[in-house]
């Protein structure tokens, strides 16, 4: 856990609005009909704010100043109902636009969610977990907080604007004119902030990404840091990034607070050139007093919308910065790999005998084949290298070797968790690659050495949902022991599961995650490690739990406990990501090699 690093949020580049917008509308579309209400809705309520100052310069001219009482209570009355009716529609509006704005955010996180689903394994090994939550949960948030103060509520205030100029130039053109001189100044002041409070904002995003990374990775390894008495340390950590998330918020209440002040004393400018300007006309008599307060009133609402521009706009540049992070994102391609179009020299594309489908029972050709497989997580590092092995249906083959050294990284390539840089994978003689995805892993069991449980009972544990694996739950759990300890559960099956499943044992984690295997019924199992984790108690129950599972399969074992692999059919040992040796356990110890050199170091045996 370090600043910097994979900490470091990228900032994104220039960005157009327009394209941005254009593309978030495809998910504004279906609800295309209550936009519509709002955007009718839109005009009568600047109607009844630009009725409001009229309706006071009709009294005052007419009643007030003139002594004239009569239909004085008419004009109150009216007012009083404009004011109700702007009530009830604005109510309408803001309600159709926040519930609209939920049902798209709902959505795009569905949609974002579902595309994560999708993506490579290697994008999480690059991108950390906070930065990848804070674009499923705030970022799409603001796009809420822009539906309920922004995007549409500017056409009204655009429509308001519209409607006073042109109220305020048909009343009295030279005061108009006087009173707007402002306009320029307050034109280029929305300019400038404009260009400075976008960059601002995209910082802001992106502290609170590296933010939010720092905080999974220290709560997800919390026992860590206690046990080694580093909470000091993850406190001064946690400082750093934190002061820089505050640090780059600074800049936008810098700009926000200037321009709710700039907008503000040019109000103040413009309602005090009206005072000036139109205290002389009427002395001249140019001009009555009614017109000079409905002058006062529609510059101050002329102002209203401007001064809420600089909230506004601050929800608008943060939803463009979080639309750029959420399209950088779905724009990740789910899936690579695509087939060669032609067979490396020397290397022939071996038929189907089935047609191409992934099929059980066929064993004419090798249910598995690696042909000269190659693979790097980073340009010019080969974790393999040319490596091949045919694994015949219902064999039991054991990968030995060093750390690091690359068996792993044949299981995540059998499982198309990374795709395969050069060489070809087969399965029944088809390219792995040719095959559906799903097809491929329902076929293929995994079991690995840190068992990954989730919250809910050990039955969702087991069959993670699906139906038919739900069927075979208990005889699963039975067929490799784990039912003598979930039998003695207060809930049993329905047992609940903590996060991480902290409130079992690193043993029975295990004993699910290999019922788990069971439930689903695959055709090749493949175990990585998977009894590294178990004590020799939770091992020995097991074994015969492991000979069961594995009959009638094909089995690939990645092991690091020899005494696992003594009865495999083939073990290959591989070396610095290349096959070093291929053989039964007797003869691989005979040809006292690399197999025989890990026998020794663990069983303490000499051989000769």
């Amino acid at each position: 856990m370090h600043h910097g690093g994979i900490y470091e949020e990228e900032i994104a580049g220039k960005a157009y609005d327009t394209v941005l917008l254009r593309r978030f509308a495809r998910y504004v579309a279906p609800y295309r009909t209550s936009i519509i209400i709002v955007i009718l809705i839109l005009p009568l309520v600047a109607a009844c704010r630009l009725a409001q100052p009229w309706i006071i310069k009709l009294a005052i001219d007419g009643h007030i100043i003139t002594g004239q009482l009569d239909g004085l209570q008419q004009i109150a009355l009216g007012f009083l109902g404009i004011l109700l009716i702007e009530s009830l529609l604005s109510f309408l509006e803001v309600y159709l636009l926040q519930s609209v704005g939920q049902r798209v955010m709902s959505d795009m996180r569905s949609e974002l969610y579902r595309h994560v689903l999708h993506l490579p394994v290697s994008w999480f090994d690059r991108v950390p977990t906070g930065s990848a939550v804070t674009r499923l949960t705030s970022d799409i948030e603001v796009l809420g907080e822009m539906f309920a103060s922004g995007i549409i509520t500017i056409v009204g205030d655009i429509l308001l604007l519209i409607g006073i100029i042109s109220v305020m130039l048909w009343m009295n053109l030279k005061l108009s004119l006087v009173t707007f001189s402002i306009l320029p100044v307050l034109l280029y002041v929305a300019y400038t902030f404009r260009r400075r409070m976008r960059a601002s904002f995209r910082e802001v995003r992106a502290r609170l990404g590296s933010l939010n990374a720092f905080l999974n990775e220290c709560i997800s390894g919390i026992s860590i840091i206690q046990i080694f008495n580093r909470e000091r340390d993850e406190e001064r950590r946690f400082s750093i990034l934190n002061a820089s998330y505050r640090d780059a918020n600074m800049p936008v209440i810098f700009w926000d607070a200037s321009l709710y002040a700039l907008v503000e004393a040019l109000s103040s400018i413009a309602v005090a050139l009206i005072i000036w300007y139109g205290g002389g006309e009427i002395v001249k008599g140019a001009l009555t007093f009614g017109v000079l307060v409905a002058f006062i009133q529609y510059i101050e609402k002329f102002f209203t919308p401007i001064r809420d521009l600089s909230a506004k706009y601050s929800v608008m540049q943060g939803a463009m910065a979080s639309l750029e992070r959420i399209f950088a994102l779905l724009d990740t391609e789910e899936k690579s790999s695509p087939l060669p179009t032609s067979p490396r020299l020397g290397e022939e594309q071996t038929p189907s005998p089935s047609g191409g489908g992934l099929g059980r029972g066929s064993s004419s050709v090798p249910l598995i084949e690696f042909r000269d497989v190659s693979f790097s997580y980073q340009t010019g590092n080969d974790i393999l290298t040319g490596f091949s092995l045919e694994v015949q249906h219902g064999e039991r083959i054991a990968i030995v070797g060093e750390s690091g050294g690359g068996k792993t990284t044949i299981t995540r390539l059998l499982t198309r968790l990374y795709e395969i840089e050069r060489g070809t994978i087969l399965l029944n003689g088809t390219d792995i690659r040719q095959l559906d995805l799903a097809e491929v892993r329902r076929r293929v069991g995994v079991v690995l050495q840190d068992p990954c449980l989730f919250a809910g009972s050990i039955e969702f544990n087991i069959c993670l949902g699906d139906e038919q694996a739900r069927q075979r739950v208990r005889q699963a759990a039975a067929a490799v022991g784990a039912d003598l300890f979930i039998d003695r559960l207060t809930g049993g099956y329905e047992e609940e599961v903590r996060e991480r499943g902290s409130n079992f044992s690193v043993g029975e984690k295990q004993l699910i995650s290999f019922a788990r295997a069971v439930a689903f019924d695959p055709e090749i199992l493949v175990l990585d490690e998977a009894t590294a984790s178990i004590d020799s108690a939770s091992e020995q129950m097991i074994q015969e739990g492991i000979k069961g599972l594995m009959k009638g399969r094909t089995s690939l074992v990645i092991a690091h406990r020899l005494s696992t692999i003594h009865d495999a059919d083939r073990i290959v040992t591989i070396q610095h990501g290349i096959k070093a040796e291929e053989g039964t356990h007797d003869e691989l110890l005979q040809a006292n090699g690399i197999y025989a050199r890990l026998h020794q170091l663990q069983f303490g045996e000499s051989v000769t």
